[in-house]
């Protein structure tokens, strides 16, 4: 059954706040509780991945012109994170290790704008698709 879009942007709401909650807690966690909440926060992106690649695969033919985009971002994102995981073991000293972080971070507050602008693109597009069911359905009746 496909979610109402009023759910999906509620999930949505939901992920963004788990990730602000996970965000917070780490900022106070040990080194060790961090890792492996990085571990787990990857499998959750990994898996949210794979739903969405089950999602635009039922979906058909209609997203198959922007499928290639975003598979082509998907494997670009996973290739930087085996770069970053590659990087960070040669990594051992306090400059390059600080250099390391301001740059994670600076990709953190990108991906962080990159999502609010992703929400604000499905707002429309859900606007979008609640004003042609509305104009659908007025055809009808006409």
């Amino acid at each position: 059954m496909v979610m109402r879009l009023s759910e999906q942007l509620a999930t949505l709401s939901v992920h963004a706040k788990n990730a602000e909650d996970a965000v917070s807690a780490a900022q106070k966690e040990t080194h060790d509780k961090l890792v492996a909440r990085r571990a787990q926060a990857r499998d959750s992106a990994s898996a949210a991945v794979e739903k969405v690649k089950q999602s635009i695969k039922s979906v058909g033919n209609k997203a198959t012109r922007n499928w290639d985009a975003v598979q082509a971002k998907i494997s670009a994102d996973i290739d930087a994170l085996k770069d970053h995981v590659a990087q960070h073991k040669q990594e051992r000293d306090a400059k390059r290790a600080e250099r390391r972080a301001e740059e994670l971070e600076g990709e953190a507050a990108f991906a962080i704008d990159y999502a609010v602008s992703s929400v604000e693109q499905a707002r429309l597009a859900a606007l979008d698709a609640i004003a042609a069911r509305l104009e659908a359905e007025a055809a009808k009746a006409a």
